[in-house]
């Protein structure tokens, strides 16, 4: 899907919501607020779709959420006529449970090379507490 899209970056520096139509990102309710090349950051609720049965926030959904901004951002730096960018390897240490509210990720770039990029993902709750770092290596290949 993406390598269709050349213009997805909004002019307020968002994405258009195409991107995530039919994807785990429109599952989870992930919205994006800022795309540059410094950083990219985005919002996901914790809801019935993020939790897990405890009515907590699921790690997993911690992790998709930070897999998705790291990934998403290595495509600000590919051609996506000829490159794809899709994660390699991600950790996380989750710091703080959440019951409620949204949590926001912003991944900022450690390494851009040709094929490979890593990526720091911080999230937080709606208090700006820490809730999980994350980092992320997202592959660059040729489609």
């Amino acid at each position: 899907m993406l390598k269709d899209q050349i213009h997805w970056i909004k002019e307020d520096g968002t994405l258009d919501p195409f991107l995530a139509q039919g994807t785990l990102i429109e599952w989870l309710g992930i919205e994006f607020i800022e795309a540059t090349k410094e950083k990219l950051v985005a919002k996901m609720p914790v809801d019935h779709r993020t939790q897990q049965p405890a009515g907590l926030l699921h790690g997993g959904a911690s992790v998709a959420l930070a897999e998705t901004v790291a990934s998403i951002g290595s495509w600000l730096y590919v051609d996506p006529t000829t490159q794809t960018a899709v994660g390699l390897e991600i950790n996380a240490n989750h710091i703080r449970s959440v019951k409620e509210g949204f949590v926001t990720a912003t991944a900022t770039p450690i390494h851009v090379g040709r094929t490979i990029h890593v990526w720091d993902v911080r999230m937080v709750d709606d208090q700006n507490r820490l809730v999980c770092v994350s980092r992320c290596t997202v592959a660059v290949r040729q489609q």
